[in-house]
């Protein structure tokens, strides 16, 4: 890999994390554990989500396309 990424505005790292926990959650549903506590609850508390684990991730996919739609219009 030779080229490296830098996120460094706000808006950046917060997609970042939620690109990140939309994985983690991922991996919960398929029964992986996360040593730090529940992803589904640290996602539920953090974007104030309800629903069942499959509902929250549905959630998050609607939340990650609304931000890269608004990045599109945006340019």
């Amino acid at each position: 890999m030779d080229q490296a990424i830098m996120i460094t505005t706000p808006e950046g790292i917060a997609f970042a994390q939620l690109l990140a926990r939309r994985g983690a959650l991922r991996l919960e549903i398929l029964g992986l554990r996360h040593s730090g506590g529940s992803v589904y609850a640290l996602c539920k508390r953090a974007y104030n989500l309800k629903g069942s684990k499959q509902r929250v991730l549905n959630q998050l996919n609607t939340m990650i396309e609304n931000v890269k739609a608004a990045r599109v219009a945006g340019q």
